[in-house]
């Protein structure tokens, strides 16, 4: 037998390409794959379908935006009791200043009289949609351990955040989507990609984030090839996939290979999807305008898209870093941060409402923490003066998927600075949260390292007071 020359064996292995391409295209079209994102029932009936948060990543100051305490003015200038300092963690009770009281008016709204701030005149427009807790409670008043634990349940070790629990829960609606994406207008928040992680969970729950103010305008690099043909590139990934489950097959029970073939299937799928959900030029010019051309506007128009494709929980950030955290400045900055925000928040509430959307989406508002109701120390002049952290104490809202609109839950003390009553801890937050979307938080676990863990650990409590 003369031995095959190079074309020769290209010319006829490629029919075994080609064929072992098509068998995998026929392969997916006749049966359901095998994913873990595949649907899941939840454990009861679930109120809320998907999730948006808006995360305000900084703290926004709740003296300032939704819980009023205008027996602060009387106050301004006087010094905080020594009782009252003594209960603020050191750090802050080591450079806490003078009472001052909000400088910006807050009104009743809605039928449900609901008080906000000035600040937020759009959002004001869907008070009875509101849920507004104003008696959060967090563990430590620093940036980095109030963003892990506001998504992932623990300040310092590395748990899966909210949004992976959701989606090993659910999985998701859409198969040519990441089912948890977190979309970031420009550079990442403190912590970074801790926010969005699965840890021990794996790997294809973790969150995908979009920077989507990105320079250039590539909202994820290298997600379409221009060298090659779709039908081409196809068979190139059917015959890598092919060589991926075998492999896999050798290794059984490893995830991390799991994760690996499941990421390269789906960045196939996304380029055409990802093209057309991110594309907001699709939208008629007067949703476009409802939400603003602003980075923020942008970011939760594709929020929405996102959502009515199926993707099962989206985390809106602010900005890089911590932009509401306002030590000083804080009467420009925070006008700026709100004029930001404000429309398009509105603009989201108000067009989930008319696609039928809001009654199965939970939208939820805050930072990781709030400020405090004084001065901290440093500048004298009040356009320079800022808040201080604090943990004891502050504000989120939520609205829609399940949640009783129009009300205000829980209250601080006379001075802002504690909790009243109805505290509410992010254990239970996310025990509620968890609960709208059909899961007994105490149930929803997994299994690493020789025990059950679970988004709140040993704790929480579900606020059955917050459900409509």
């Amino acid at each position: 037998m003369s031995p095959l020359s190079r074309r020769d064996l290209l010319r006829k292995t490629g029919f075994g390409f080609g064929a072992m391409a098509a068998s995998d295209l026929l392969a997916s079209a006749s049966a359901p794959a095998e994913t873990p994102l595949a649907v899941r029932q939840p454990q009861f009936p679930a109120r809320a379908k998907r999730v948006i948060h808006l995360f305000m990543n900084g703290g926004p100051s709740q003296i300032d935006t939704f819980d009023p305490k205008p027996e602060l003015l009387k106050l301004d200038g006087q010094e905080l009791p020594d009782s009252i300092k003594e209960t603020l963690q050191p750090t802050q009770r080591n450079r806490v200043g003078t009472i001052w009281g909000s400088p910006f008016q807050f009104s009743k709204h809605g039928q449900s009289g609901l008080e906000i701030s000035e600040l937020f005149p759009h959002v004001a427009k869907h008070a009875d949609d509101l849920c507004v807790i104003r008696s959060m409670e967090s563990e430590i008043a620093n940036h980095s351990p109030g963003l892990l634990m506001m998504n992932c349940g623990h300040p310092v070790l590395p748990r899966p955040s909210i949004g992976s629990w959701a989606l090993y829960g659910l999985g998701t609606e859409s198969q040519d989507l990441p089912g948890y994406v977190v979309l970031i207008p420009s550079g990442m928040p403190t912590a970074q990609s801790r926010n969005w992680t699965s840890a021990f969970l794996p790997g294809v729950f973790q969150g995908t984030h979009i920077e989507t103010n990105a320079k250039g305008g590539e909202l994820i690099p290298h997600l379409t090839r221009d060298d090659i043909r779709p039908g081409t590139q196809r068979s190139q990934l059917a015959l890598t996939q092919f060589l991926n489950r075998r492999h896999r097959n050798q290794h059984e029970g490893d995830e991390r290979l799991e994760s690996r073939i499941h990421s390269m299937e789906l960045a196939f799928r996304m380029q055409s999807a990802a093209t057309d959900a991110f594309d907001v030029t699709k939208e008629p010019a007067t949703i476009r305008e409802m939400y603003g051309d602003t980075p923020v506007g942008r970011n939760l128009l594709m929020a929405r898209r996102l959502a009515e494709r199926g993707v099962r929980y989206i985390q809106c950030y602010h900005g890089a870093g911590q932009p509401w955290d306002n030590h000083s400045g804080l009467m420009p900055r925070i006008k700026s941060l709100c004029e930001e925000s404000d429309q398009p928040i509105a603009a989201l509430l108000t067009d989930l409402k008319l696609r039928g959307m809001l009654d199965d989406t939970l939208v939820i508002w805050g930072g990781e923490m709030g400020r405090t109701s004084t001065i901290q120390k440093g500048p004298k002049k009040i356009e320079q003066v800022g808040r201080d952290h604090h943990v004891d104490g502050f504000t989120i809202w939520m609205a829609g998927g399940g949640i009783k609109g129009g009300m205000a839950y829980g209250q601080t003390d006379d001075f802002g600075l504690g909790i009243a009553a109805n505290p509410v801890h992010v254990h239970d937050f996310h025990a509620t949260v968890l609960h709208l979307l059909g899961f007994d938080h105490k149930q929803l676990t997994y299994r690493y390292s020789g025990r059950d863990f679970r988004l709140t650990d040993i704790h929480g409590q579900v606020v059955d007071d917050l459900l409509a």
